[in-house]
């Protein structure tokens, strides 16, 4: 797959999406956010996945726009019973999540194999 308007990098491994944000998520971006976003619940609409791991090596942040996002994500993969795992998270990245209790929702991993092996559990 390719990125959508040059935010996300979607890849795919079997019943896993695997997306990578390709610069930071804060609300100077919100636009690009939801024009990827609407790109990437259409994929998720018209397929067969059930699980999706948020990779952000190359993101140092997000904001609320990007948790809202987040929010969808895991409200359609839950009903297909999937899971959602982060990881390469900065420091604030993890801090966020941690203090929303998120971390409760979707894990938080250090790599992407570790992150597809979670989700795949």
């Amino acid at each position: 797959m390719e990125p959508t308007n040059g935010f996300f990098e979607i890849t795919q491994q079997g019943d896993t999406i695997i997306l990578t944000p390709q610069t930071d998520m804060g609300e100077l971006n919100a636009d690009r956010i939801n024009s990827g976003m609407k790109h990437v619940l259409a994929l998720l609409n018209n397929s067969s996945v059930k699980n999706i791991v948020l990779d952000f090596h190359k993101s140092g942040y997000y904001g609320s726009t990007a948790l809202g996002f987040f929010f969808r994500l895991w409200r359609t993969i839950s009903v297909r019973k999937g899971r959602m795992a982060f990881c390469n998270l900065s420091e604030n990245g993890k801090d966020v999540l941690k203090v929303m209790k998120l971390e409760t929702l979707w894990d938080i991993c250090t790599s992407r194999e570790d992150a597809l092996q979670t989700v795949r559990k």
